[in-house]
Order: C-alpha cells, then sequence, then structure tokens
C-alpha cells in the first residue's frame, strides 16, 4: 500500500516546469512529425515514461478526465500519482475522456471507443498520448498536412496497429483522434489532421 508521502515528486518547479513542457508540447502539435524534447524533470512512477509524467503535470486537471490502459492502470500507484498531483479524476469510460494514457501500444482500443468531437466542437476528442519504443529508429513513415512543408519523415518504432487505425481519421475530419507519441523524453505530435502513410510506400 503506497501512501501520499511515498509517491514520487511532482516538477521540481511547478510553473517554471509545467510551461516549458507545455510549449514543447504545443510546438509538437504545430510541426507535425518533429521530434521535441521535454527538458522539466519531475518524479515518476513506473511505468509512465518522463516526457508522459511531465505532459500529465503540465496539461491535466480536475476539468480533464483521463483514460488508462490495461499497462497504466495495473500500477495503482499511477492512478494515485495523477490524482495526488493533478486532480484529473481517472474514468472507465474512453469515450468520455479528455487524454487516454496508453503504456503499451499494442493496447490501444478501437478508436471509435474514444470521444471523437462532433463538427461544431471537434477539440472535444481524446488526445492519446502513447508510450512507444523509439523515436529515434524503426520503420519510416511520411508525414503532410498542415504545419508541415511539402512532406516530413518520422522514424518510430510503434507495436500494434495505431497507425492502421488513425485511418479513421479522414472519414471523420473534421472530428478525429490526436496522438501524442513520447519516448523517455522525446515526444512527436500526429495530429488528426496529419496524413500518415510508409515512407517509400
Amino acid at each position: 500500500m503506497v501512501t501520499v508521502a511515498e509517491l514520487p515528486a511532482g516538477f521540481a518547479d511547478k510553473v517554471l516546469s509545467a510551461q516549458s513542457t507545455f510549449r514543447s508540447v504545443m510546438d509538437a502539435m504545430a510541426r507535425p512529425g518533429t521530434v521535441q524534447h521535454i527538458r522539466a524533470v519531475a518524479g515518476t512512477p513506473a511505468p509512465l515514461m518522463r516526457g508522459t509524467a511531465a505532459i500529465a503535470l503540465a496539461l491535466f486537471d480536475h476539468d480533464t478526465p483521463i483514460w488508462l490502459d490495461r499497462t497504466m492502470s495495473a500500477m495503482p500507484e499511477v492512478g494515485k500519482w495523477l490524482k495526488f498531483h493533478t486532480g484529473t479524476p481517472v474514468i472507465a469510460d474512453s469515450s468520455a475522456s479528455s487524454f487516454a494514457l496508453i503504456g503499451n501500444a499494442r493496447d490501444v482500443p478501437p478508436l471509435d471507443r474514444f470521444a471523437l468531437g462532433s463538427n461544431e466542437y471537434p477539440d472535444r476528442s481524446t488526445t492519446l498520448i502513447v508510450q512507444i519504443d523509439s523515436l529515434t529508429s524503426g520503420p519510416a513513415y511520411e508525414l503532410a498536412g498542415p504545419g508541415i512543408d511539402g512532406t516530413a519523415v518520422l522514424q518510430a518504432t510503434v507495436s500494434g496497429n495505431l497507425f492502421e487505425q488513425r485511418a479513421i481519421n479522414a472519414a471523420l475530419f473534421p472530428r478525429g483522434i490526436d496522438v501524442v507519441l513520447v519516448h523517455d523524453e522525446a515526444v512527436v505530435a500526429i495530429p488528426r489532421t496529419t496524413r500518415l502513410a510508409a515512407h517509400g510506400g
């Protein structure tokens, strides 16, 4: 049984770290496919990566319900840490979540189980924060769309069929799912408006 006193600390400098992390995430969203680095230091309960923990501390609050996959929910310390440091409600209904924390990309449910937004409020969809094996090696993917000059190439090792599932976004536009990939302190955003295909395919 983990007590509050035993939970890892949050940001050492809450304001500056939150601002720095927020900028990194916004830069990632504005420039899809580019690797951004989160410099903020935070205590991190396993299996949260450092980047995931910093994003949670910067973006989550009592008005942002979150959903945890099996990897995350299997460790009670994760939910306790998130609630203690951010006040975010951890919910069982993925379709009502503002964010979903995915510790294992193989466990991503069908994307239509998440909030997809509406035509009037497309931003009221779930943002997936997915921990992956690498953002520097693995298959190459070509990205195109707003925020990208021509095309961009991303190398990433992502288990499961997350990228194939993203095809749902094309049919749903302007609704859809935004994805943030995390490996350690590196992050890459793939917004719903970004087209993705195997590089050279």
